[in-house]
């Protein structure tokens, strides 16, 4: 078995961060059950540009495959019902609405304890679910400027910036995901649930990590550095060569040794001005315009052999194709394919969370309302007269018509 084959979680999830979460879990054979809003069209992740077709884009793909999808509206006495039915035979149910949604609309332990004394409830807001902002909506980049991260991302003198990738609804996808696996464990552990409350902002403000620290212990102000330089580690950074660039990452002592040992500069490891970490700190530019000149009379290939053979941490500024063509990428199997009426085979990275002997099988995202007669008859057991008034009774909203597959 999958290590989380025994392990159902009903997903009322949208967008980037929720569905980045449970994605891992699906992977590593978690049954997830997209709830979908047919007042909204299901999932907004649905219609993201440029690759976005009907109902369904690469956007999408990316972040559900391996699940199941069904549209209810929970607004709706019927929907409800059948959600209600849902929650008595799972083990979790996941969202990333807005921090002051869950309770709106009863998704929270309180509200469905009742029918299920073991369901773990969480919660993946912008805000979290108690706080003066509960009630805001927030976005990955919204964050990334209220959090501090914008102010310590770019070159010094210039505008502030984000991140190239959307860091915070991914580290707070996983962090949603390591807290659905800690409840479940505690609920299977004492039977009874509860409610796991993460949101991006305690993720952002989490990951200041020992900068925070430093702040808040020693009065530290944090500043940008020139080339992405590590805030105390030198060098620790980008480095133009002869063509390219390459970032050289000296975290230890032995690292500096040998670094300048290949660069034919022994005698650097002993001059005073940058004998240790403290004295490079203090000399950090003078190293790094002698460095400049070494790395400026070869091309990056050259000096990466150099420096991988003498042991130094080191690599190129790749695009993102040149990373997803690296051959550590193929040997590590992080391209993975599944198939799609519309797009065909849709090539994309595999979770990197990998658990036990059984290698992880993809199937291709949920179209949208598509495992309803499996979860419906086969999991709720209910008849197709049943589901027929059920549907007549507005709990699926109007039905998609699904193309052939």
């Amino acid at each position: 078995m999958k290590p989380l084959e025994d392990v159902r979680i009903l997903a009322l999830e949208q967008y980037g961060a929720g569905p980045f979460g449970s994605v891992h879990l699906a992977d590593l054979g978690a049954e997830v059950i997209k709830i979908e809003d047919p007042r909204t069209g299901g999932d907004v992740g649905r219609y993201v540009p440029p690759f976005q077709h009907d109902q369904d884009s690469l956007f999408f793909e990316t972040f559900n495959r391996n699940k199941k999808s069904i549209q209810l509206d929970l607004a709706n006495p019927a929907g409800r019902r059948v959600f209600e039915d849902l929650v008595r035979v799972s083990d979790v149910v996941f969202s990333n609405l807005r921090g002051d949604v869950p309770n709106k609309i009863g998704i929270t332990y309180a509200t469905l304890g009742h029918l299920n004394p073991a369901i773990v409830c969480c919660s993946l807001s912008a805000f979290g679910m108690t706080g003066p902002r509960r009630d805001e909506p927030g976005y990955d980049y919204v964050l990334q400027g209220i959090a501090g991260w914008m102010d310590l991302t770019g070159e010094p003198g210039g505008p502030p910036s984000k991140s190239g990738l959307s860091l915070v609804d991914f580290s707070g996808g996983l962090v949603a995901a390591t807290a659905i696996l800690a409840g479940l464990h505690a609920a299977r552990r004492d039977g009874i649930g509860g409610d796991c409350d993460v949101s991006l902002f305690d993720t952002a403000i989490a990951m200041l990590s020992y900068q925070a620290t430093w702040h808040l212990t020693g009065g530290y102000e944090p500043q940008r550095k020139g080339r992405s330089a590590h805030p105390s580690l030198v060098p620790f950074q980008a480095f133009p060569t002869g063509d390219r660039w390459i970032v050289v990452a000296c975290a230890k002592e032995k690292f500096f040794a040998r670094l300048v040992a290949a660069l034919g500069r022994p005698e650097l490891s002993t001059d005073p001005r940058f004998a240790n970490f403290s004295a490079r700190g203090a000399h950090a530019f003078e190293l790094q315009d002698l460095l400049d000149e070494i790395f400026a009379s070869r091309p990056a290939t050259q000096w990466l052999g150099i420096l991988r053979a003498a042991g130094v941490p080191c690599g190129p500024v790749n695009n993102v194709s040149e990373a997803l063509q690296d051959p550590q990428t193929r040997a590590r199997n992080l391209i993975v394919s599944t198939e799609h009426p519309h797009f065909g085979r849709v090539d994309q990275v595999a979770s990197p969370v990998r658990v036990g002997p059984v290698p992880p099988t993809y199937r291709r995202a949920p179209q949208l309302h598509e495992d309803a007669d499996q979860i419906l008859e086969s999991l709720l057991g209910l008849d197709e007269a049943f589901v027929r008034g059920l549907a007549n009774q507005g709990a699926f909203g109007v039905l998609p018509v699904h193309k052939e597959t």
